[in-house]
């Protein structure tokens, strides 16, 4: 008996970014601040393309507090989300073909996110990546770390607490 031809990488590369985009519209805030993700492989890298609506104080000028801090928040709950989308994928329990965003899981819900701001968010673009550091059935603990230039010259960090939507195994 011969196996099946594995599918072409490409269409495999396609249908994941197609997964990651339906995943990420489905957050109206994250299209509104045009916030993209980079993917390789499960690793994802948010982007905040910079934006003149972003400036919170146009005498320094600096990027604004409350969207670096949404900037942070949508990449924790997107890194999580798309944590269990790529287990769900690779198991073959989520057809990518009739994917969109109101076929997706449910996204987490935060309890609580702490922000630490190291030191003004400069005009240009800005880079973050999560950690999860636990993540249960009920209740989930992620790190965000966004810089700007140089990846070791964070401009904020932030730690943050999430209620997990229920999934379809909890029954």
């Amino acid at each position: 008996m011969s196996r099946p031809k594995p599918e072409p990488v490409q269409q495999v590369k396609q249908r994941r970014d197609g997964a990651l985009r339906a995943l990420v519209d489905g957050v109206p805030y994250a299209r509104f601040l045009g916030i993209q993700f980079d993917r390789r492989g499960d690793e994802l890298t948010a982007i905040l393309p910079f934006d003149d609506k972003l400036i919170g104080n146009p005498m320094l000028p600096a990027l604004h507090g409350g969207a670096t801090s949404a900037f942070l928040e949508v990449t924790a709950i997107i890194e999580l989300s798309w944590a269990f989308l790529w287990e769900d994928i690779e198991a073959g329990r989520i057809d990518l073909d009739q994917l969109d965003p109101m076929s997706l899981p449910r996204l987490p819900k935060t309890i609580d996110f702490t922000v630490d701001f190291l030191r003004s968010g400069l005009p240009r673009d800005a880079y973050a990546r999560a950690r999860v550091n636990r993540s249960g059935r009920r209740y989930a603990s992620v790190h965000v770390e966004a810089w700007q230039d140089n990846r070791t010259k964070l401009f904020a960090q932030a730690t943050g607490h999430f209620l997990m939507p229920p999934r379809d195994s909890d029954g």
